[in-house]
């Protein structure tokens, strides 16, 4: 029975590797991600990780010893390359998604992080495990801003979490699908501004990035979203 069960689950998954490379230093990083042939989104790597990741691995001098939460982690490919690059990492996705949370905890074990925490951290809820984080440095979210219904949700999210940290900024990725969809209302709601980072600023305007075939054509924007001045 046990077999069984272990031939169904390598049947289900499969890794993917994804190298980062530095031309000038020659480092590099190698980092495998476990992904279910699942109809769940949050079951296989997409294109924003693979950019995020990358800007991750271009500021990994900046990461070191940060405190670093991903939301909507997924398969979590950022958050590890963070972990990886030497930040105290605590990767999360929504309580209702237990095979995520399992998935993200395979992640971890499959690149030897065995002290990354899991948690289940559901957008827009003020839940006892979002308070009682540590003081963060730094939130990551890749294509969090997926369907408009959820963005005040993240915001919020975010919002909660700079009462620890007011200096806290949010690194996002995000895949653009239509051209009505807009931040700016609730970023002005909420007290909060953005940045927009072009993606040649951190070679991820190629295709094939870290050795995969993604992002390719996709139209991919990164965005660093942080308190107003003056604001806290």
């Amino acid at each position: 029975m046990m077999e069984q069960e272990e031939a169904g689950r390598s049947a289900a998954a499969a890794d993917k590797v994804f190298t980062f490379e530095d031309k000038n230093t020659e480092e590099k990083l190698v980092v495998s991600i476990p992904e279910v042939l699942d109809p769940q989104h949050g079951m296989h790597v997409w294109p924003s990780a693979v950019v995020l990741a990358q800007y991750l691995w271009t500021h990994r001098a900046e990461l070191k010893g940060r405190t670093v939460l991903e939301l909507g982690a997924g398969v979590g490919l950022p958050g590890v390359v963070a972990a990886l690059c030497g930040a105290q990492v605590i990767l999360s996705d929504s309580s209702d998604s237990p095979e995520c949370l399992q998935n993200l905890r395979r992640s971890c074990r499959a690149n030897g992080l065995h002290r990354v925490p899991v948690l289940g951290l559901t957008w827009g809820d003020v839940s006892p495990d979002l308070m009682a984080l540590p003081e963060l440095d730094v939130v990551l979210g890749s294509d969090v801003f997926y369907d408009p219904e959820d963005f005040e949700d993240v915001l919020v999210t975010f919002v909660c979490l700079l009462r620890k940290n007011p200096k806290a900024q949010f690194w996002s990725t995000y895949q653009v699908r239509s051209a009505d969809w807009s931040l700016q209302v609730l970023l002005h709601r909420w007290d909060l501004s953005c940045v927009q980072v072009q993606l040649d600023e951190f070679g991820a305007d190629k295709p094939e990035l870290a050795g995969s075939g993604l992002p390719g054509s996709h139209s991919i924007q990164m965005m660093i979203i942080s308190q107003e001045e003056g604001r806290g």
